[in-house]
């Protein structure tokens, strides 16, 4: 059995398991967050959650402990287009961070040119912070945003479910020169999945190299024990294409309680998440130390347009 470490931290102690594996070089978290603080850098009044204060210290702690060399930080949702917390971390980090912005239609392209400086490579559509499954809307804002940072070279990436993912289609594959990314396995049910088409359009997008899928935060597709049923997922896309997957922890993990009455603006509690066991179980499914650094660090680097080793 593998010792473990404690990293302790200001939001949450979590004991995170020791990789039992080697970390290819270069390896990448490629989507955590970084909240507050507060008085500095304040949310969003539209906001769904509030989330307790994790700050650069304690990622760059949980990066230490996992052996993570370089980080992908995403725009939470409880900033909106706000970006100046992204610009703030990305400027601390250097050539070690690549950001993902928030972005609506007031976005200026000055701004765009001042988050390419900075280090973003791509914004992010979230459909699902809001329960959005309007296809329509949904095709509308994300053309809008392949034509706004397609000239810069970067991604779209896209946080929503399977079924939405496939009304998406067509406008991803009108969009060839522009890359996209899908969250969290595309939220599919890991339950069901082979029962769901949605499921069929993202491992076909995959296939031909037209979209990336984040093999991150089984927990929020499984409810099976060390999320088991996520394993013969993460070998459906394996075998479709293992140049598109790149991995993220999700850190710090939500975990909003069953039947809660936190309002929007009630700090919620944290999911106490083992990252180092997450990475472990995915070289177990993965079982290949070339695909490791694949999804750990080469794609990662492509992608995000890290320097070259």
């Amino acid at each position: 059995m593998a010792t473990q470490h404690t990293n302790i931290n200001s939001i949450i102690d979590v004991v995170h398991s020791d990789i039992d594996f080697v970390m290819p070089k270069y390896a990448c978290d490629c989507h955590c967050h970084v909240f507050g603080p507060q008085d500095r850098y304040p949310y969003s009044e539209d906001r769904t959650f509030t989330p307790p204060d994790a700050s650069l210290e304690d990622l760059l702690r949980l990066q230490h402990v996992l052996g993570l060399e370089r980080a992908v930080i995403v725009q939470p949702s409880v900033y909106g287009a706000d970006n100046r917390s992204l610009i703030d971390m990305l400027g601390r980090l250097g050539d070690r961070a690549r950001g993902i912005a928030g972005f609506n239609a007031e976005t200026t392209n000055d701004e765009l040119v001042r988050l390419d400086a900075a280090g973003v490579r791509g914004v992010r559509l979230n459909l699902e912070a809001h329960g959005d499954n309007d296809a329509v809307a949904a095709r509308e804002r994300l053309q809008l945003m392949a034509d706004r940072v397609g000239p810069f070279g970067w991604h779209v990436q896209i946080w929503t479910n399977v079924d939405v993912i496939a009304k998406l289609r067509p406008t991803i594959e009108k969009n060839p020169h522009t890359t996209f990314v899908f969250d969290h396995f595309g939220r599919c049910d890991a339950s069901r999945w082979r029962e769901q088409p949605g499921f069929r359009d993202l491992l076909e997008l995959v296939r031909d190299g037209r979209v990336y899928v984040k093999v991150s935060a089984p927990h929020r597709i499984s409810n099976a024990p060390d999320y088991a049923d996520v394993g013969d997922i993460v070998h459906a896309l394996v075998d479709a294409n293992p140049e598109r997957l790149v991995w993220g922890s999700d850190w710090p993990h939500r975990e909003k309680p069953r039947n809660s009455k936190l309002t929007p603006f009630d700090i919620e509690p944290l999911r106490r998440e083992d990252d180092g066991a997450a990475l472990n179980r995915l070289n177990r499914w993965v079982a290949s130390p070339r695909t490791m650094a694949l999804i750990l660090a080469e794609n990662p680097a492509r992608l995000y347009g890290f320097p070259a080793a």
